[in-house]
């Protein structure tokens, strides 16, 4: 974790690809792979330290655990396909793990200890800890995919998926902000509280009323990185993209002044 000062968290729950060895034993080849990574979104997003933010960042696969997903595995997308808490297959609907390996509910919940809750515990304290000095702060919520998953969606993703649980963990004019700024972006398509509307993490810490406002970012993958493996990062794409991104985020910053 990056500690910062200025009223902004920029969580990325997917990124990591560490797999402990006790966990991998029980998993697929496929799974150890790990092909569902939110590959590189850290390095996109390494403007966050010039303005001050505060990253945290997942070390885990969501393989492991899925940092993004309630500790009582309701399912975010009632009407949709979801991976769970513990995932059981990948985007691709291949098995994460080794027939009968699957974890059962006492090894759901020593993951749920050991792992999601000190995220989630982090969070929270860099939250109050800058609530306490700005009265408000934004937590920006960093995810990427395939652009093309017939699991969850049909034909193309749009690149900039923007989402706050349909406004209710961001103000409406920040919200708004966001989406205006992602839409000037003529490099790219956007779309608001679509297929993505924000997982966990936003719906549990957004709380406008408390000067608490979370947006979820869904991006492309096809915008800076090949997705195949081996995900390879494509440099000048990814410049493009990050600077894009660091725009919209500017202008919900800008928010918080104009307010």
């Amino acid at each position: 974790m990056h500690r910062g000062g200025a009223p902004l968290i920029v969580s990325m729950p997917h990124v990591g690809t560490h797999i402990p060895a006790d966990i991998a034993d029980a998993m697929t080849p496929a799974a150890r792979r790990v092909p569902d990574t939110d590959w590189h979104v850290d390095r996109l997003y390494g403007f966050a330290a010039g303005l001050g933010a505060t990253a945290v960042a997942a070390t885990h696969s969501r393989y492991v655990i899925d940092l993004n997903r309630p500790a009582d595995d309701v399912p975010l997308y009632p009407d949709a396909d979801n991976t769970g808490l513990c995932p059981l297959t990948t985007f691709d609907l291949e098995p994460i793990y080794l027939p009968g390996q699957e974890p059962d509910r006492d090894e759901t919940a020593r993951r749920i200890e050991t792992f999601w809750r000190p995220y989630h515990d982090t969070l929270a304290a860099e939250i109050d800890r800058l609530r306490g000095r700005h009265g408000h702060v934004l937590l920006w919520d960093g995810h990427s995919i395939r652009s093309r998953v017939a699991r969850f969606f049909d034909g193309r993703l749009p690149d900039f998926n923007l989402g706050d649980a349909d406004g209710a963990t961001a103000d409406a004019g920040l919200a708004r902000r966001a989406v205006e700024a992602a839409e000037a972006e003529d490099a790219y398509t956007a779309a608001y509280n679509s297929r993505f509307k924000g997982g966990c993490i936003v719906r549990r810490f957004g709380k406008p009323v408390r000067g608490v406002h979370a947006l979820q970012l869904e991006l492309s993958q096809a915008t800076y990185m090949e997705e195949a493996p081996p995900f390879r990062f494509l440099p000048e794409p990814a410049a493009r993209v990050s600077a894009a991104i660091e725009r919209i985020v500017g202008a919900v910053l800008d928010g918080f002044e104009a307010a």
